[in-house]
């Protein structure tokens, strides 16, 4: 499974990418405005950084304005992958800038009827946003599922991108599931390496090497 990296925060992508972490990234309005810079500026900077595909989202809400801020986003580099609402005017633009060769995200995804428009409309990548769904007590792995299922039976190739990861058990059912991609902010995938056992265990090995007045170096 890949992981994206869902932030704009150049230092904790490039923590991660150290690690061999991240395969791509995913941005928004909300976390370019949490960066406090430059769209253009700090997405050309991430797409020097990691070799994956980046997403950028456009902004405008009618088709040809899409169209247009996609366009201009996809010029920034090679990797970039125009992020698009799943809106009726977004999978216009999708079907459009797919037909031109771009790779193109469709964002805000909150059922399986979307995410088959979608694939038909040509998008590299499905983003169904799982914490929001069960912020509403709907169950968002179920939608995983249920897209997983509707991909196979017909052979579409848009990538399953889960994206709302709020915890690490997420990431854990997605890739039962068989999600292509899991997008996280950065502290929850580094929490992936903590478990409770693990700290406990470190702590007992530590205390009986203290006892044997040892050292390595």
């Amino acid at each position: 499974m890949k992981f994206f990296v869902d932030t704009a925060e150049i230092d904790a992508i490039a923590e991660l990418n150290e690690l061999g972490m991240v395969d791509g990234v995913t941005t928004n309005p909300s976390l370019i405005m949490k960066s406090g810079r430059d769209i253009l500026e700090v997405t050309k900077e991430i797409c020097d950084l990691v070799s994956g595909p980046v997403s950028a989202e456009v902004v405008a809400t009618e088709a040809d304005a899409m169209i247009a801020e996609g366009r201009k986003l996809a010029e920034i580099a090679e990797n970039i992958a125009v992020k698009v609402p799943l809106t009726w005017d977004g999978l216009k633009a999708c079907k459009v800038l797919s037909g031109e060769g771009r790779m193109v995200n469709v964002t805000l995804c909150f059922s399986a009827n979307q995410a088959l428009l979608a694939a038909k409309a040509g998008a590299s990548f499905i983003s169904p946003f799982i914490g929001r769904l069960d912020d509403v007590n709907l169950d968002g792995l179920q939608l995983i599922e249920d897209i997983r299922s509707i991909y196979d039976n017909y052979g579409f190739e848009t990538e399953i991108l889960a994206a709302s990861i709020r915890t690490v058990n997420h990431i854990t059912e997605c890739a039962k599931i068989g999600a292509d991609v899991i997008t996280a902010p950065p502290a929850v995938i580094k929490a992936m390496a903590s478990h409770p056992l693990t700290d406990k265990g470190l702590a007992t090995f530590m205390a009986d090497w203290a006892k044997t007045g040892q050292k390595i170096l």
